[in-house]
């Protein structure tokens, strides 16, 4: 009997040691740029992307739709489907996805094959979030986990400030097909890094799903769970046609749109700092003031967008409270079952992704039936909504 628990206190000490470089860390960052990126760049492009393919900007909407649709689907089937692989070769291959997407959407000459592209998209994303999403403590043990899970989450603030409105600003130049032709090229450098720079990972054994009925019933859990469903369905039904907004409404033409949504994506990267400071301070007070600061934001918009500068000051204060949604979301979710954190990982990434796919599709059904300000009208209804939530379930915490 003395073999096998020397052979169990040799794995843990191996564990305790760092089993990847920075650079590796950083590869997987990187990664989460390319699809953070990819996922949104539709946002900044639907009119060119509807006028070339020929369909209506609330078709086009979709692009956005069909991978949240995906990735919720994904992310608890992956704990499944990839339970026994190396989480190196898994992640390879879900960004072997996002490769061959981006190259199918850049040749794309119809509907369908826009969304089989797409559809690849959503596999990817949901599936990197479940893996590569939790690897920082596996590649950095011990008190560097958190600076490695930092690192890789970097990648979604970058991909916000960066990479969507420096891919509106070469689709706007030179074509939005580009835009995604060179999203292929940045997720084949990933690929690469990770083969080079990626240790071998095996999958470790969990509990996570078996655990999720016992999280549902945590009280916190729902009101988390359902914000996250209002907030996220407020944010894409509205922002996902932001751009046609501005255009129609504001008359902001391309060249200014392109750094209005780079300002939106600095006044967001502002907004997650001012994020993680406020949650430490009150939590609560954070998720339900972010919520609020949108919600004023899209309504802003519909009341005064006809002004160019109002639509700027709006645009940009609704950047602000966007960037603090993901860290305050996320921290209200992972404070209410501590203990089961991977759980509660699957089920907000499911909720989240398919919630963002929700709020495209409703917003694009808006915007074909009603015209492009109903679109911020729903998304600044359902904003309002989780602020109140927020506030009346956690008011006396």
């Amino acid at each position: 009997m003395d073999m096998p628990v020397s052979s169990s206190h040799a794995q843990t000490r191996a564990h305790d040691t760092p089993l990847a470089s920075w650079a590796a860390v950083a590869s997987v960052g990187v990664g989460a740029f390319a699809l953070v990126t990819t996922e949104f760049l539709p946002v900044g492009l639907l009119p060119q992307i509807a006028a070339d393919i020929g369909i209506s900007e609330g078709q086009a909407g979709l692009m956005v739709t069909t991978p949240g649709i995906l990735a919720a689907i994904a992310a608890p089937a992956t704990i499944g489907l990839a339970g026994r692989f190396d989480r190196k070769h898994v992640l390879i291959f879900l960004l072997g996805l996002l490769v061959l997407s981006n190259a199918i959407v850049a040749a794309a000459t119809s509907f369908q094959v826009l969304m089989f592209g797409r559809v690849l998209l959503g596999i990817g994303v949901g599936g990197f979030w479940t893996i590569g999403g939790s690897l920082g403590p596996r590649l950095r043990p011990g008190a560097e986990g958190g600076r490695a899970t930092s690192l890789i989450y970097s990648g979604v603030s970058l991909g916000t400030v960066a990479g969507v409105p420096a891919g509106a600003l070469v689709g706007n130049l030179l074509g939005w097909r580009l835009s995604f032709g060179l999203a292929s090229g940045v997720a084949i450098i990933v690929v690469a890094a990770l083969l080079l720079l990626l240790p071998s990972i095996k999958p470790q054994q969990s509990s996570g799903l078996a655990q999720i009925p016992a999280v549902l019933r945590n009280r916190r859990t729902q009101v988390g769970l359902l914000a996250a469903v209002l907030i996220f369905i407020g944010q894409f039904a509205a922002y996902t046609y932001i751009t046609p907004f501005l255009n129609q409404v504001s008359y902001i033409d391309a060249a200014a749109l392109s750094a209005l949504l780079l300002g939106y994506g600095i006044a967001g990267f502002i907004g997650n700092l001012f994020g993680g400071w406020a949650v430490g301070k009150h939590l609560n007070l954070a998720l339900a003031g972010t919520s609020a600061l949108i919600s004023l934001s899209a309504f802003g918009l519909v009341a005064t967008g006809d002004s160019a500068m109002a639509a700027t000051i709006w645009t940009l204060t609704w950047g602000f409270g966007f960037g603090m949604l993901p860290i305050a979301m996320q921290t209200f979710m992972f404070t209410s079952a501590p203990d089961k954190l991977e759980s509660v990982a699957a089920l907000f990434v499911s909720t989240a992704q398919l919630a963002i796919g929700a709020g495209a599709l409703v917003g694009g059904l808006a915007v074909d039936h009603f015209g492009v300000a109903s679109a911020l009208l729903i998304g600044g209804g359902a904003a309002l909504l989780t602020a109140l939530l927020i506030v009346v379930s956690t008011g006396k915490q």
